[in-house]
């Protein structure tokens, strides 16, 4: 730890503090103090990141806050990740104090903080901050949050991009500005990127379907991505955000897709389906005809019962789908394997059968399955 080979003095800084409870602390403050303003930023960080731990296990704060001045000096750094650790270490001590919390964002929030890391801490912290006084209103630091949609660093970008969509009681119109930025991230060449903004969107479609309209177009290109689960992400986010004359289009998409990708994600499409055959109770018989093929096709127990549920869930929800729900049903019990499923259909057959305007009709497939079954 106070040798001359920098290589060792990193490494062995980590271990002694692992190894350090809080009786032997005191032996090595002195030097730990010197290391967190050393010259080499990776015994910089290694001195930063022990200290960190070890206030996580030892609860030597009192101590800790004796190092601000290090601390300090660390946060001034030219390089990054020493300045992200300096500021992880320094939040880490003040956390508990509000009012050092807000000193802390004021003024790092102007500037002075040149590492993308840190930046991206900044605005976990200035969302902490925020989620914690819903009360209150913080215009300076939503500014922060929206002056880092214009930051050099697409992980800092992202960062406040993906946190002004996650705030409490903001309109559409708020996280417009993010939502712009996502939208671009959609026609990135960094799968990464295309991942990352799509899934966020997903999210904010949920509350704000009419905000993320007009990522439309670049999702539906995402929808032959080679990447299955960015595509996979890309058409549920579009049956969040679909109208019903887009119905038509978007059912066809998928039943084309639906072969190239695992039974996860197909239930998660299926859920989607649901939500949208909801929301739009006059498109049912399209909808009902693609869950139906999906059916028929190769595929699990958990895949089937999603399948299963969400037409259960249609008929429930809207009775004019009452009939079509039930026949497909009754298709799909004349060839399934799966015993469960098909004592499931046969109870909601029993239940909902005599209230369909033709009840007779599905005699034929209980009494298929009171013979085979015997047999």
């Amino acid at each position: 730890m106070t040798g001359k080979e920098d290589g060792y003095r990193a490494t062995a800084i980590r271990s002694l503090c692992k190894i350090t409870d809080i009786t032997m602390l005191t032996a090595i403050e002195r030097y730990l103090k010197q290391a967190l303003v050393d010259r080499n930023p990776a015994v910089s960080s290694a001195a930063l990141v022990s200290t960190l731990h070890l206030g996580k296990d030892n609860n030597p704060a009192e101590m800790v806050k004796r190092w601000t001045n290090e601390i300090n000096e660390a946060l001034n750094s030219d390089n990054v990740m020493v300045q992200y650790h300096a500021l992880g270490l320094m939040y880490s001590v003040k956390k508990h104090d509000r009012l050092a919390v807000s000193k802390l964002l004021a003024k790092y929030t102007k500037g002075g903080v040149r590492s993308p890391y840190a930046t991206c801490l900044l605005i976990r912290i200035a969302c902490k901050v925020i989620e914690e006084n819903e009360q209150e209103s913080h215009p300076n630091l939503i500014d922060f949050l929206e002056s880092c949609l214009r930051h050099k660093s697409e992980i800092v970008i992202y960062e406040a991009a993906r946190a002004l969509c996650n705030l409490p009681n903001l309109s559409g119109k708020d996280i417009a500005p993010a939502i712009s930025v996502l939208q671009l991230f959609l026609s990135s060449p960094k799968p990464t990127l295309r991942f990352a903004a799509v899934k966020t969107l997903n999210k904010v479609a949920t509350n704000y379907p009419s905000s993320v309209t007009m990522c439309n177009l670049d999702l539906e290109h995402l929808i032959s991505d080679t990447n299955r689960s960015i595509a996979t992400l890309a058409i549920t986010t579009l049956l969040k955000t679909g109208n019903e004359s887009s119905i038509d289009r978007l059912m066809k998409q998928i039943q084309s897709f639906m072969s190239e990708i695992p039974d996860e994600f197909k239930i998660v499409v299926v859920r989607a389906i649901q939500g949208l055959c909801l929301k739009f109770p006059n498109k049912h018989d399209v909808m009902m005809n693609l869950l139906s093929t999906m059916l028929r096709d190769e595929g699990g127990y958990q895949y089937k019962e999603a399948i299963v549920n969400t037409i259960i869930a249609v008929i429930e929800a809207n009775p004019s789908s009452q009939d079509t729900g039930l026949y497909h049903l009754c298709e799909f019990i004349e060839d399934c394997e799966h015993g469960v499923l098909a004592t499931k259909i046969l109870h909601l057959l029993g239940r909902e059968g005599p209230k369909t305007p033709t009840p007779a009709k599905f005699i034929r497939y209980i009494y298929n399955r009171v013979i085979l079954e015997n047999s």
